[in-house]
């Protein structure tokens, strides 16, 4: 799912969870460039967005070093809803030990191979999914292994219960201390349905809601700065299981 503008029309008497379609969904994605451009709706390296988003993540990771203290192993990280795999190029890889990546578009799968080259001479390349956040089940030789599970402008894709079940099973893939990390566009008074990529924008009390509902803790929270005014504000959530 791209950043969010917001053009994006409420439609006042359907509820935005009933109106998410995954297979519409994937057969719009399949119709949008295998690029940064494609990915994050028209806000491409030719926008300060991907810069901006990158920095503003590496920020408020920063202040949460004493709070994602690991023991010692491998701390490994798995990039949910990934696209082609910009954020794992970006920024998690130099965070960690190796990074999975799940994404169910298979021309964004395909296009990692290039995108991920660094990562995968590095050796931190770990396993690509080529599912759907709704089909997904932790690895069970990965289960309580993971230091950090990143959700970046995905979850919209998933309604209401859908999204609390998901979350569920990221508690069993964590590792002890181990994180969530959920970035998405915020919307401003009630939950808003894009009809273009099918998605749902949230509000902050309906994410925090959610977050309850899914049995975790919000650790810390911030706005992400330096995004075009056009966009709705993206915020970031640190989550612990209780």
């Amino acid at each position: 799912m791209p950043a969010k503008t917001s053009a994006i029309e409420f439609l006042e008497d359907e509820d935005p969870n009933a109106l998410i379609n995954y297979n519409d969904a994937i057969s719009y994605w399949l119709s949008v460039p295998a690029s940064v451009n494609g990915v994050l709706g028209g806000f491409g390296e030719q926008t300060p967005v991907p810069k901006a988003d990158i920095m503003g993540s590496a920020t408020f990771l920063r202040k949460l070093q004493t709070r994602m203290e690991f023991p010692a192993g491998e701390k490994l990280t798995i990039d949910m809803g990934a696209g082609i795999g910009r954020i794992t190029r970006d920024f998690l890889w130099k965070i960690s030990d190796r990074c999975d990546l799940l994404e169910p578009v298979a021309p964004f799968v395909a296009q990692m191979e290039a995108e991920l080259a660094q990562v995968a001479k590095a050796g931190k390349l770990g396993d690509i999914y080529p599912i759907g956040m709704q089909e997904w089940a932790c690895d069970p030789a990965k289960v309580g292994k993971y230091w950090l599970v990143w959700c970046q402008w995905c979850v919209g894709q998933l309604p209401d219960d859908e999204l609390v079940n998901f979350w569920v099973r990221c508690k069993e893939a964590l590792a002890p201390n181990g994180t969530l990390l959920v970035k998405e566009n915020i919307a401003p008074v009630q939950d808003i349905y894009d009809g273009t990529d099918l998605s749902v924008t949230r509000t902050d009390a309906k994410f925090r809601e959610l977050f309850e509902r899914a049995g975790y803790k919000l650790i810390a929270s911030d706005v992400q700065k330096g995004m075009p005014k056009e966009l709705y504000p993206v915020r970031m959530y640190c989550l612990k299981p209780l």
